[in-house]
């Protein structure tokens, strides 16, 4: 009945871990996960011992309050010094008194902005203000805010600009060339349109500027060059004219070629555009797939893989192609990403459908399966 169940319980006492011994176990595991791609190997100053980290560490700092918590790290022994800003700093080496003053000191005596929020916050103040005295607008991307935000210590806004003749090569690859390449901030009018100047963010803040801006617009010249000697190679040969390279790239191993791959998209985008608008839709389905990955073996997507489809659909108006088909190479891709918009028109809507099928239907053919973290050929993304 009631209260008769037996219970057996074990009484055990557990002496708490000093704060020191917590830190160095959390640091060590803390640094043993961080995902480095590639470790670099150097000797420390003993001459005898090695240490793998991502670049040489010169100095640790751990306080707790005004005392310094004894931990060590990649052969280094915590302390309280560190360093400002390498040019502007008032004091070096930074002796800081307590965790408390951290930030503050830095600040005062590094002259930096410590905290990453309030670092963004300057830059995207200054990009504004520059961006106003123009009349233009910054374009948003807030991964290369956030690129520039941890490459800066006390962020200087400068304007520059380069020579207007390129702006006749798409907006895309001089926009990728100067944010991938340079971090630089490319700069739009009201209509959107890419305009020939650009800001950059630098971390030093001479009296005069000139040397930085000048530096910079002699650096992006020979990028704007390489994208601009890119397409206009590119626009030479037709994409039609591309097709049968393709049967020269793997697509995979057990698939076949990319060659192959388009001719069974071909089969499908034909029947898909049959089914949703007969012969003619059918037809601008099919012309689509033949050229849709034709731009792959071109000079500007194997220099920048990301502009893919949208070089295939300026390629295919300067071939003379259809809209619907110049709309459908650039637009086959997306949805790219939860709420991506979608191909604008049907022969596009069913090249879409058709390129996303086909790599379901052939992975899974293939057992390329995906598992709860591991996705290779995004087909979860291709399914939804």
């Amino acid at each position: 009945g009631e209260g008769k169940a037996e219970a057996l319980f074990h009484d055990s006492h557990v002496g708490g871990a000093t704060l020191a011994e917590g830190l160095q176990k959390a640091l060590d595991e803390a640094l043993a996960r961080l995902p480095i791609p590639k470790v670099m190997s150097y000797q420390l100053a003993d001459g005898w011992s090695s240490v793998n980290f991502v670049r040489p560490a010169h100095g640790l700092v751990a306080l707790h309050g005004d005392d310094v918590v004894p931990v060590t790290a990649l052969g280094l022994q915590a302390q309280r010094c560190t360093h400002g800003h390498r040019f502007e700093a008032s004091a070096s080496p930074i002796v800081l008194r307590s965790a408390d003053s951290y930030a503050q000191q830095l600040q005062a005596e590094g002259a930096l902005i410590p905290g990453f929020a309030e670092r963004r916050a300057e830059i995207v103040r200054q990009l504004q203000a520059a961006a106003d005295k123009l009349g233009l607008r910054p374009i948003d991307d807030e991964a290369l805010l956030d690129e520039v935000t941890g490459l800066v210590e006390r962020p200087n806004v400068l304007t520059c600009q380069f020579d207007a003749r390129f702006l006749g090569v798409p907006s895309e690859c001089l926009i990728l060339t100067m944010k991938a390449n340079q971090k630089y901030f490319p700069l739009v009018d009201a209509q959107g349109r890419l305009t020939n100047h650009f800001l950059v963010v630098s971390n030093i803040r001479p009296a005069d500027a000139s040397r930085i801006v000048e530096g910079n617009q002699r650096v992006v010249r020979p990028r704007l060059a390489d994208a601009k000697f890119f397409f206009d190679q590119d626009r030479k040969k037709t994409l039609a004219s591309r097709v049968p390279s393709l049967a020269k790239v793997v697509y995979h191993a057990k698939l076949g070629s990319m060659g192959e791959r388009v001719e069974r998209v071909r089969t499908l985008a034909r029947a898909i555009g049959q089914q949703l608008g007969g012969t003619a839709l059918a037809d601008g389905a099919d012309r689509a797939a033949l050229l849709a990955k034709a731009d792959l073996v071109s000079d500007m997507v194997g220099e920048f893989p990301e502009l893919q489809g949208i070089m295939g659909g300026y390629y295919a108006r300067h071939d003379g192609e259809t809209e619907d088909v110049a709309f459908a190479i650039e637009d086959h891709y997306k949805p790219r990403f939860a709420g991506d918009v979608l191909p604008r028109r049907p022969a596009g809507v069913a090249l879409a459908l058709a390129d996303k099928l086909e790599t379901l239907a052939g992975l899974f053919g293939v057992g390329q399966l995906p598992t709860g973290d591991k996705d290779p050929f995004a087909l979860r993304r291709h399914a939804l």
